[in-house]
C-alpha cells in the first residue's frame, strides 16, 4: 500500500515550535507523507516575540494548488490551520472543493484566538469565513475560545463543567453531521483533554489525562497533527484523540521538566517514537 498523503495548509515560523514545523515531522513519524501549504512565513511565531518578520504567501497559494492539480495529486487528508487573511479562507474553500474525494478527511483546525481573546490578525470578517470553511469540515478542532466563536456567543457564556462541555460538542456538530473535537475541555480541575463528538456513531466523549500546570505555546497544533494522522491511520475519533491527548501530555511533561520556556513550544522531538508503528514488510 502507498504512504498515505496530507496536505497541511499552515504557516511556518521559522523557530518556536507551531504549524508545519509541528505537523511536518509529527506526520512524517506516523509514516505520512506531508505535503506543505505554507500561507505565510514568520522568523518566529507572534507569541512572546517581538520585532518577527512576516512574509505574506497568500498569492502563491492558487498556483501551488494548479501544479498539485495538474500532476494529478490526492490526498488522504487535508488539514488547515491559521490563515493569514480573508483571501486565504476562500482559497482553502476552493483547495478543498479541487482535492477532496469521497475518501478524503476535511480536518478544520479553526484558529482565532485563545483564553478569551481574538488573535489580532484576525477580523471580524475573518472569524466569519473561518466559521464558513469550518462548515466544509469533517473534523474541527477548536478550543473554548474558537467554540464560542463559531457559536457566536460570548465566551463567558459558555456552558461550563463536562455537561457544559458536551453540550458545545453537539452545537457544533451542525446537527450531527459534522465531529468535533474541543480541545482544552476540562471534566475535573486535575484534569484536562478533550471533548469528542463523533459524527459516524453520533456518540459524545470526553478524553482525559492529568493536567500540566504550566501552558506551552504550539501545544494546538502538535494535538491537531497526531488527531489528523491517527485519523488518516484508520483510527476511530475517540482513539485518535486518545492518541493526541497523551501525546501532548507526555510532551508538556518533558518540557516543563526540562525548564524550556514557554513561547518555545513543547520538546516533541525527542518523543516522536511514541507515534511510530512497526513496518509492514
Amino acid at each position: 500500500m502507498s504512504t498515505p498523503r496530507i496536505a497541511a495548509i499552515h504557516d511556518m515560523s521559522g523557530f518556536g515550535r507551531c504549524s508545519l514545523t509541528v505537523a511536518m515531522p509529527i506526520l512524517s513519524a506516523m509514516g505520512i507523507q506531508c505535503c506543505p501549504l505554507p500561507t505565510a512565513f514568520l522568523s518566529t511565531h507572534t507569541g512572546g516575540f517581538e520585532g518577527f518578520t512576516f512574509l505574506d504567501m497568500t498569492d502563491e497559494l492558487p498556483k501551488v494548488a494548479a501544479h498539485w492539480k495538474s500532476l494529478n495529486l490526492d490526498f488522504q487528508a487535508i488539514y488547515s490551520g491559521f490563515l493569514g487573511s480573508e483571501r486565504q479562507i476562500a482559497m482553502v474553500e476552493d483547495f478543498l472543493l479541487q482535492f477532496r474525494s469521497a475518501d478524503t478527511v476535511a480536518v478544520i483546525d479553526p484558529v482565532m484566538g485563545d483564553h478569551g481573546e481574538v488573535y489580532q490578525t484576525y477580523t471580524p470578517a475573518m472569524c466569519a469565513g473561518m466559521a464558513r470553511l469550518a462548515e466544509l469540515a469533517d473534523v474541527i478542532t477548536p478550543n473554548l475560545t474558537e467554540a464560542a466563536l463559531l457559536l457566536g456567543v460570548p465566551y463567558g457564556e459558555l456552558p461550563v463543567g463536562e455537561a457544559g462541555c458536551r453540550e458545545i460538542v453537539e452545537r457544533l456538530s451542525l446537527d450531527g453531521h459534522r465531529s468535533v473535537v474541543l480541545t482544552g475541555a476540562s471534566t475535573a480541575p486535575e484534569l484536562t483533554g478533550a471533548m469528542c463528538f463523533d459524527a459516524r456513531t453520533g456518540r459524545t466523549e470526553a478524553v482525559q489525562t492529568r493536567r500540566v500546570p504550566q501552558e506551552f505555546h504550539g501545544t494546538g497544533d502538535v494535538f491537531a497533527s497526531v488527531l489528523t494522522g491517527a485519523l488518516v491511520q484508520g483510527a476511530a475519533l475517540p482513539d485518535a484523540a486518545r492518541q493526541a491527548v497523551d501525546f501532548v501530555r507526555a510532551c508538556a511533561e518533558r518540557t516543563a521538566k526540562a525548564g524550556i520556556p514557554m513561547r518555545e513550544g513543547v520538546e516533541f522531538e525527542p518523543l516522536l517514537g511514541l507515534l511510530t508503528q512497526p513496518v509492514d514488510e
